[in-house]
């Protein structure tokens, strides 16, 4: 179809995907974000299968593997610190070490799609969707600050608790699926001098992972644990920080000094395990959605950056080769399903995807990517 100008409300992996493809196919795109800048922190994401293939195309394979964690190993540890297996082959966040994946930190790359989308797009900070007005020429869209524009479409590429897919699709409740299980990831001083390694302990409630990033530079956090009846949702960061402290204070090894790092922490992150299914589609007239927004994996997939990266390669291709938009929205589904059902299989039991490699490859390689 023609390329005109589209909305894409989210600048995490999704939105940076479909803004790049979309805007060298011609789009005029303006990206609005939540946040008041680029989010900073995150924990490790990895590039997997199909999805290499997109980084290629996008001219930054090698940069990607130059910002790779190189995380060389892992131990687990009990309760009082004491090592109980040392291994240089596996590790909780990346899976099999020697391997053609790339781990890198969330925000490594996101600056690097970032960068290359350059000037090509508008960006607008601080800011979210508040109403949408679909009809047969466009949709008028009203900001919380901003004020209302008109765009030939709107992409949501806004997360897991998309505002897009709210308005235009329904309640999140309606699509959210919990896993039962909460995840908290900040940043920190490398107090354990860790080099390239990650340390880890588990409990049957927990699990509690520390990994040198930036060169060993500084160190991730990442807490992962049972859902309970009183952890609080993903808004309130007081409450989430007071529950963690509370929740995590007698597990022992190196908590309390990590507990305390996390009231410092300027990138802290928490939220529900949970998958988005939509059984009747992710598209509606000139609206779409795209990443977790369409279609969250959860992280004990390992595959939600590889989601993201091909869906907006994939969406923005087939619009741009199709007669019209609603065309391009169905082949961009037809296209992605088999794909999303293949990496939402994964999560199959609280070790997550990396404990099924096969199963992970197999899934990480369930579509072919086109050239458009």
């Amino acid at each position: 179809m023609k390329a005109g100008n589209v909305l894409v409300s989210g600048a995490g992996i999704a939105g940076l995907s479909a803004t790049y493809w979309l805007a060298r196919r011609g789009w005029r795109v303006t990206v609005v974000e939540r946040a008041p800048a680029p989010r900073i922190g995150g924990q490790a994401i990895d590039v997997r299968g199909s999805a290499l293939g997109v980084l290629d195309r996008m001219g930054m394979l090698d940069r990607a593997r130059r910002a790779k964690t190189a995380i060389q190993g892992m131990s687990m540890v009990d309760a009082d610190g004491v090592e109980l297996l040392r291994d240089t082959e596996t590790t909780i966040t990346g899976g099999v070490i020697d391997n053609d994946d790339i781990e890198l930190m969330r925000d490594d790359l996101s600056g690097l799609v970032t960068e290359a989308i350059g000037s090509s797009a508008e960006f607008v900070f601080g800011d979210s969707v508040t109403e949408l007005a679909p009809d047969d020429s466009g949709v008028a869209v009203t900001f919380e600050h901003a004020e209302p524009r008109r765009f030939d479409l709107v992409i949501g590429a806004d997360g897991t608790h998309s505002r897009v897919r709210a308005l235009a699709f329904g309640q999140e409740a309606r699509f959210t699926h919990a896993l039962g299980r909460h995840i908290a990831i900040f940043t920190t001083e490398n107090f354990l001098g860790l080099e390239h390694w990650q340390t880890c302990l588990r409990t049957d409630d927990h699990l509690v992972v520390m990994m040198s990033v930036r060169d060993d530079a500084e160190a991730r956090v990442l807490l992962n644990f049972k859902s309970t009846s009183d952890t609080p949702d993903h808004r309130d960061v007081q409450r989430q920080k007071e529950f963690l402290a509370k929740h995590f204070a007698g597990a022992g090894w190196e908590l309390p000094r990590m507990l305390d790092a996390m009231w410092r922490a300027p990138d802290f992150y928490f939220d529900e395990m949970c998958q988005i299914k939509m059984p009747d589609g992710w598209c509606a007239g000139r609206i779409a959605l795209v990443g977790d927004a369409a279609h969250c994996a959860s992280p004990m997939s390992g595959q939600g950056t590889s989601l993201a990266l091909v869906g907006g390669y994939v969406l923005a291709g087939e619009l741009s080769t199709a007669g019209d938009h609603d065309a391009g929205f169905g082949a961009y589904q037809r296209e992605m399903a088999s794909y999303v059902a293949a990496n939402q299989a994964l999560v199959m039991d609280d070790r997550g995807a990396q404990a099924h490699p096969e199963a992970l490859a197999k899934a990480a390689n369930a579509i072919t990517v086109k050239d458009y």
